[in-house]
């Protein structure tokens, strides 16, 4: 039964909520900040419970006025902590990415240090948008709504979005009546050397693809994919081609500055050969090649995979597959990149690893959540962890990258 209560913000979790207690009750307050003591609205059984606020009585130090307005007018789910100064921020994230691997991954480690962004503001160059028909049947794109999910509100601008990707949406919708007949799709905007890109995923047929293309003359290029995940290039106006649909980090000079750092880290093992897993469309690994390191690139996107191909010396190979499929038959290597997604690695990718007898002379994990870092972790327990350091990648979110290195234990 839900009830009103007062409590005093102690921290942030790794969701992006404060957290406070109520009588023993542990309290998790969206859009609080630690230092606010407010009233809540909790509801929850057991030992923890969710909280929505009500009021601040005393507003903490760390709080700010957040500028955008659809973060406090509508609700957005997009940033998680617009209130609360960015060097607060930071220091949220140091001690999300060190209470993860310490509760979860059952590992001691000092704070990490974090790498700032050199912008807090506008510094996506990739934007995803859901696209809803309105009750007059006209399109719109926007975003969810932190505390009612299931519902999406209109977009106007975006502080945390390059202005080119929020110009290039409003041009899209303009022609949004020639989408694939849906009631619901997604899109993704991201800009490139040449110009922004536009991937439109749903819908069975996109008859329309080429007069939507030709009234955009500002997009470099169009893909689509259909509702049966099948993901093709529609149309091109680009000199030079690259895997402009596949995953890529949206925050360029803390991905720069983060692949540089995992490079020296590899290096550091003076290793001959090294696996790249989950490894995109091969930055990472064209950077130890130009050192004169074999890699073997593993990645499941094949688009990306056939670009890494392109790039990579004879030297060194591409593999388009799982990696907890190809990773065992790759082995031994002296060093192992692991950078997957939010789900962390494969069960199996961390059975191989524990398994085989000539072990890496290092592994350098690359994550963006540290709640599947921290269970990636223990399911290692023949690795020490040899350093930890964090980088903001994602200024006004909860999340946050994580490179931690791992030795084999003495």
């Amino acid at each position: 039964m839900a009830q009103m209560v007062s409590l005093e913000i102690e921290s942030i979790a790794a969701g992006g909520d404060g957290v406070g207690r109520n009588n023993g009750l542990v309290v998790f307050v969206p859009r609080t900040a630690p230092g606010d003591v407010v009233t809540a609205r909790i509801a929850g059984k057991g030992t923890f419970a969710r909280g929505s606020l009500r009021t601040i009585t005393r507003p903490s130090s760390e709080r700010i006025d957040p500028p955008c307005p659809h973060y406090t007018r509508d609700h957005c789910g997009g940033c998680q902590l617009q209130h609360v100064a960015y060097e607060w921020q930071l220091d949220a994230k140091q001690r999300i990415v060190r209470d993860s691997i310490e509760r979860i991954g059952r590992r001691t480690i000092d704070l990490p240090s974090i790498d700032p962004s050199p912008d807090e503001w506008r510094y996506r160059t990739k934007l995803t948008l859901t696209l809803k028909r309105g009750s007059t049947g006209k399109w719109f794109a926007g975003l969810h709504k932190y505390d009612d999910p299931g519902r999406i509100f209109a977009l106007v601008d975006c502080p945390i979005t390059d202005r080119r990707v929020v110009a290039a949406w409003h041009d899209i919708m303009t022609q949004s009546e020639l989408f694939p007949g849906s009631q619901s799709l997604r899109g993704s905007v991201r800009i490139t050397a040449e110009g922004p890109v536009f991937t439109l995923i749903g819908g069975m047929r996109f008859s329309h693809s080429a007069q939507f293309f030709d009234s955009l003359p500002e997009l470099a290029a169009l893909w689509w994919e259909n509702d049966e995940g099948m993901r093709r290039l529609l149309h091109d106006r680009r000199s030079r081609k690259s895997a402009a649909a596949s995953f890529v980090q949206i925050n360029a000079p803390v991905a720069e500055r983060l692949r540089d750092f995992v490079v020296e880290r590899v290096s550091a093992a003076a290793p001959k050969n090294v696996i790249d897993a989950y490894a995109g469309s091969g930055d990472t690994a064209i950077l130890l090649s130009d050192r004169g390191v074999n890699v073997t690139a593993i990645e499941v996107d094949r688009e990306a995979s056939d670009f890494s191909r392109t790039r990579l010396p004879e030297s060194s190979s591409v593999i388009c597959a799982r990696v907890e499929e190809v990773l065992e038959e790759t082995l031994p290597a002296d060093a192992v990149i692991l950078n997957p997604p939010r789900a962390g690695v494969d069960a199996r990718v961390t059975e191989i690893l524990e398994g085989i007898t000539e072990r890496p002379r290092s592994i350098v994990y690359v994550s963006c959540n540290p709640a599947t870092l921290a269970r990636d972790l223990a399911r290692l327990p023949s690795y020490t962890i040899q350093s930890v350091v964090a980088f903001d990648m994602f200024p006004q979110t909860a999340h946050v990258e994580t490179v931690c290195e791992l030795v084999p234990a003495a």
